[in-house]
């Protein structure tokens, strides 16, 4: 039995990213087993959370930071050093990082020792071609003092290029919000984006090289071949990493192809959707195309799962962790073909139903009070004891002090 923890989760934006979602909803779980926790992101636009939530939340105050990524990063994280820059802001037993930005906050607090040390969350890990941004992802990893993964991939991963050891916790959906029974704004949502009879399918995530846009969008135009009235949905989008040359390459070949974009067009891009609607979007679609490249565990699938929705995903980890043949079409992320031929698939029938009825058992088997359980031991063996804790070192945290200037 773990005593009442507080407990503080820091994460990188307010806005509605895979990173923020788990954050938000993992606070709420954690409330929901009679800890206190309290979800922490800087909010340059002091308008707060893309949802209300069940749980305590911090909107830190951000500086507005129109400059690349690299600043805008250094930003943030002078942002959180600034709210936390006191005893009372740091009364917590656990600080619990789920991004690069807040890990490096958190690395500098506990090197001022203004804080014990910190857990922290490795959703992924980004492929960085700036030298300073890819020593900061490092250090927000090797310098946490427990290490947590939402899947077996990305745990062996940090065995294999830290030499750390990361417990997985998984992930959740909330079956209460993402449900299968159709809601009276399903049809005013169809209606605003212009979604004909269908088929509609649906891509989240943007324009972004990880979520493999280019390969649906080619997979889209095989399928129009064979059904013409097919629409594309693109949800999303809302990054700090800079994405501007990957789009750009996106939008050519939409152009390039001949698909309008906008209302009432064969591709519809939506930019950041409003929560509430979220529910509703997987409903009206036929199928979620998500054969993403490099995925933390992928939140959009089990969404969409609670929803009713067929699901189409790379036939690779974290996928195959978590998804067991039948429950999702799974398909060779770097083939359009066997990507719109999976698109095709989830329209036959009687595979929908097996779809759906699957789906909605993966969903029922994530609950998020199981996933915030699963917290608890890491959080133990870290809370303070009778003694003071000292810093503990994962991986090659003892040469990366030297690496790193200490308030870096």
């Amino acid at each position: 039995m773990v005593d009442r923890l507080r407990i503080a989760i820091l994460t990188h934006s307010t806005n509605p990213r895979g990173g923020g979602v788990h954050a938000l909803a993992l606070g709420e779980a954690l409330c929901d087993l009679g800890h206190e926790a309290v979800v922490h992101a800087p909010d340059p636009t002091g308008r707060g959370f893309f949802r209300d939530a069940r749980c305590p939340v911090v909107s830190v105050a951000a500086k507005a930071v129109s400059a690349p990524t690299g600043a805008l990063v250094q930003s943030r994280i002078a942002d959180y050093l600034s709210h936390f820059s006191t005893p009372a802001a740091c009364d917590f037993d656990i600080f619990h990082a789920h991004c690069g930005i807040s890990g490096n906050a958190l690395a500098t607090l506990t090197r001022r020792r203004l804080i014990p040390g910190f857990v922290r969350t490795v959703h992924h890990i980004d492929t960085l071609t700036d030298p300073q941004l890819s020593q900061l992802q490092e250090r927000a990893i090797v310098d946490a003092g427990r290490l947590l993964c939402v899947s077996r991939t990305w745990a062996a991963t940090l065995a294999a290029e830290y030499g750390a050891r990361a417990d997985v916790v998984g992930s959740g959906v909330d079956g209460m919000v993402y449900r299968p029974e159709p809601a009276p704004g399903d049809a005013d949502l169809r209606r605003r984006l212009g979604l004909g009879a269908g088929p509609v399918f649906l891509s989240v995530g943007g324009f972004e090289a990880r979520k493999n846009t280019l390969a649906i969008i080619a997979a889209f135009v095989r399928l129009r071949q064979h059904i013409p009235a097919a629409q594309l949905v693109i949800a999303g989008g809302a990054s700090l990493l800079d994405h501007a040359g990957y789009e750009a390459r996106c939008c050519s070949a939409l152009e390039r192809e001949g698909l309008e974009v906008g209302p009432g067009k064969p591709v519809v891009r939506t930019g950041p959707i409003p929560q509430a609607d979220m529910p509703g979007l997987y409903r009206i679609a036929d199928a979620l195309v998500f054969p993403s490249l490099r995925e933390g565990y992928g939140l959009c699938v089990l969404e969409a799962m609670a929803c009713g929705t067929p699901v189409i995903v790379s036939a690779q980890p974290p996928f195959t962790e978590y998804l067991a043949p039948g429950e999702a079409l799974a398909v060779e992320p770097d083939d359009p073909d066997a990507i719109a031929a999976a698109m095709q698939a989830s329209l036959e029938p009687s595979r929908r139903a097996r779809l759906r009825a699957c789906g909605l058992e993966v969903a029922r088997a994530h609950a998020w009070d199981a996933c915030a359980a699963r917290h608890l031991p890491t959080y133990a063996s870290f809370a303070p004891g009778p003694a003071p804790l000292g810093t503990i070192a994962t991986g090659s945290a003892a040469w990366n002090t030297t690496r790193i200037p200490g308030d870096a």
